[in-house]
């Protein structure tokens, strides 16, 4: 059975219409990205920050799982693959293409965090600064996302899971952002074969053994079934 990590970024969900992340202009969606995805940011406006992110949790809603996601639901699904996706991304794309095998390394729109006593539950339709923690009571409640400055999710289970990869694949990633830029370095160094699938060449295209490009809805299906017809 072949063991595969891929790692899916912006440039995935971009085709089902969830705008990317775009940081040359210091903007997200109209907002300085120090206002809304940073601790900081937050504790200066929570509302603000609670607003950006009911927008970001009803478009993501609006938003359906395209071709590229749906072709990896069906490489998780053959018995001679075993698939582990780890996703940047914040929707839930992945799980309603069929996907189950899925870490979302910096945190999901639809889970609320209590910064007071770290429990977790799921998010409502539209969270606001007064709600409160259903655990402790306190009016501290987040969004479950990783912000700047922050560490992302189980990065202790993502590192054991690429070296013991026989594949590492990169997804609509821009490979700027890090610890995930970095996960082409360690799967190599540990000889794991790596390709890259990104409608432009990344900023470490250089490190993967193979890069294509394209959209990630034409390119994945068809890596996909590559794959499935090789057996």
């Amino acid at each position: 059975m072949a063991k595969v990590v891929i790692l899916t970024g912006a440039g995935i969900s971009a085709e089902s219409g969830i705008r990317t992340f775009r940081a040359s202009d210091g903007l997200w969606e109209e907002h300085r990205i120090m206002d809304v995805a940073t601790p900081e940011g937050f504790a200066r406006d929570p509302a603000l920050v609670h607003r950006f992110y009911n927008a970001r949790r009803a478009a993501a809603r609006a938003a359906q799982p395209n071709p590229a996601h749906v072709a990896l639901a069906e490489l998780e699904a053959d018995p001679g693959h075993e698939v582990l996706v780890v996703t940047q991304n914040v929707d839930d794309l992945h799980e309603r293409a069929g996907s189950q095998n899925v870490i979302h390394m910096h945190g999901s729109l639809f889970g609320a965090l209590c910064h007071a006593c770290d429990h977790r539950w799921s998010a409502p339709e539209a969270m606001q600064p007064q709600d409160t923690c259903p655990e402790c009571g306190r009016k501290a409640t987040r969004p479950d996302i990783v912000w700047f400055n922050e560490m992302p999710y189980q990065m202790d289970r993502i590192i054991r899971e690429l070296e013991a990869a026989d594949l590492f694949v990169s997804i609509g990633t821009s490979g700027n952002v890090y610890p995930a830029a970095g996960f082409v370095q360690d799967a190599a160094m540990c000889g794991v074969k790596t390709l890259e699938l990104n409608l432009d060449r990344s900023a470490g295209s250089e490190m993967f053994d193979i890069s294509r490009q394209g959209p990630a809805s034409v390119l994945v299906p068809q890596w996909v079934r590559e794959r499935l017809e090789s057996r």
